[in-house]
């Protein structure tokens, strides 16, 4: 028994270890890479990109399933992005409501005959619309069946875009004006790069020899943000405030960290493990090779950039997925613990999902960083760290049942992963705002940071509990939906004019 007990508490201690050295790594990672992002943004002339002919062309596609309060002030604000060549694809996934109705009517829709190629198989496609107003002339809106998933309402968009690459977003969010720019600057960046001239010209057939540089980037994202509580005025945001409500305030600290320290610091080793499904931009080819979204899936982003990887590296092609640390893109948090649940059970039981689908590549040498860092991470800090912490709240209180636990170091040992929680939070939300400040004021941001004293305590439980719950809904094979947001509606929080 004393065998097993030692066994046990060296390897929680080992892991402990090792998750806190690789929360510091990512932190340096992080630094170094928001930096270099800082340089070279710089010197970035977007104005240019804007009036480049070379500047490929974009296809914004967001699913809408029961979006009504929000659709249209959403829809105008996609139209607006500031971007050259892109388009609008709203997939209306078989909406009950009057989602479709207020499209047609706001504006000027017509069904029209479309050349849509199901390269995705999805649900079945009943009409697609295209407005009579030439305002409108980059917005598409396809009705079709309701395929329980937004993985299936997206392959839809794939199928019918026009250009090599399509933004996946949901149509609740708001995206900044520069989205497409700033997201499109990686793969163009790499392209440039791609072929290069070196050596003289051969004496015998007077051909350059060049080579292929670079890699390909399959994937881009950047950093998401509440939009509870922020400042809106017909779709734009003009305020960006910390969500007042508890559980959204969770979230927005958990976010920044998440992205800012977290994706930023994998991106800088080309290990991001997914891309958002409320802000990712793609590869239309590779996506489409690799399968397109799977409409079972409940971690359909992560699964998506996993597959776009394994179909890279099965067929001997370097690739990239980036990061950009500037927040480009605001949604609406879930704002009540019943929404929440359903969300983060939803994620657990993806995550589940994730390390069964594609267990074959965990510690597999042939993927590469793949199957030697990302799947190992997810597998160990992401997926097992609930199990983990579970059966240690269970070990602390047999010790403490059997008077065998040792309060001086256990107390030592607990106040050093608090303090540790929280200065690895706090250390994000400052960097962010040091770098961008997004708040007006730094009592915001304090505010904000104090709830890293709290999240081990109150909001931490939660996500451990939520995650449990997803991984028995996947054992046991117990149905799910996905679930209505219950949107508040971005158009209900204007600015307040000031004299």
């Amino acid at each position: 028994m004393e065998l097993i007990r030692n066994f046990y508490e060296g390897s929680i201690f080992f892991y402990g270890l090792a998750m806190l050295t690789m929360y510091a790594i990512l932190a340096i990672l992080s630094f170094r890479g928001v930096m270099r992002f800082k340089r070279k943004d710089r010197n970035t002339d977007y104005t240019c990109m804007l009036n480049s002919e070379l500047a490929p062309g974009i296809s914004v596609i967001a699913p809408a399933f029961n979006e009504g309060v929000t659709i249209i002030q959403n829809v105008r604000s996609l139209l607006t992005l500031n971007y050259s060549r892109f388009e609008v694809i709203i997939v209306n996934d078989g909406s009950t409501d009057d989602t479709l109705q207020k499209l047609i009517d706001e504006f000027e829709l017509r069904e029209v005959d479309f050349a849509y190629n199901e390269r995705i198989k999805t649900q079945p496609v009943r009409r697609l619309f295209k407005s009579t107003d030439v305002a409108y002339d980059k917005l598409v809106v396809i009705d079709k069946v309701n395929g329980k998933s937004k993985a299936d309402a997206s392959n839809a968009g794939i199928n019918a875009a026009a250009y090599d690459y399509f933004l996946c977003t949901d149509v609740d969010c708001i995206i900044e004006k520069d989205t497409l720019l700033r997201l499109i600057k990686p793969f163009m960046e790499e392209e440039y790069k791609k072929v290069q001239q070196i050596g003289e010209p051969c004496p015998e057939c007077g051909f350059v020899h060049i080579v292929e540089e670079g890699v390909r980037v399959i994937a881009s994202g950047a950093t998401l943000r509440l939009a509870n509580d922020c400042e809106i005025d017909q779709g734009v945001l003009v305020r960006v405030r910390p969500p007042r409500k508890l559980l959204p305030r969770f979230q927005e600290m958990e976010y920044i960290r998440a992205y800012v320290l977290g994706k930023m610091g994998w991106s800088m080793i080309n290990c991001v493990p997914n891309v958002s499904g409320g802000l990712g931009l793609f590869d239309k080819e590779i996506a489409i090779k690799a399968g397109g979204y799977d409409h079972k899936s409940f971690a359909e982003d992560m699964d998506i950039v996993t597959r776009m990887c394994q179909y890279m590296i099965d067929n001997k092609m370097r690739y990239a997925v980036r990061y950009i640390p500037t927040t480009q893109c605001w949604t609406e948090g879930p704002p009540n613990m019943k929404v929440f649940s359903r969300q983060r059970t939803r994620w657990g039981r993806g995550m589940a999902e994730i390390v069964t689908i594609h267990r074959k590549m965990i510690f597999n040498p042939r993927y590469k960083l793949m199957g030697m860092v990302v799947l190992p991470c997810s597998l160990l800090f992401e997926f097992l760290a609930p199990i983990i912490e579970f059966t240690g709240v269970l070990y602390y209180i047999y010790l403490i049942a059997t008077n065998a636990i040792n309060w001086d170091y256990a107390l030592i040992l607990l106040a050093f992963v608090y303090l540790y929680s929280v200065m690895i939070t706090t250390l994000a939300i400052c960097w962010d705002q040091l770098t961008f400040r997004y708040y007006n004021s730094w009592r915001e941001v304090v505010g904000l940071a104090l709830m890293a004293f709290l999240e081990p305590i109150i909001y931490h439980p939660l996500i451990v509990f939520f995650a449990l719950r997803g991984y028995w809904f996947f054992l046991t094979g117990k149905k799910s939906n996905w679930g209505n947001m219950q949107r508040q509606g971005f158009g209900q929080r204007k600015a307040v004019p000031t004299a």
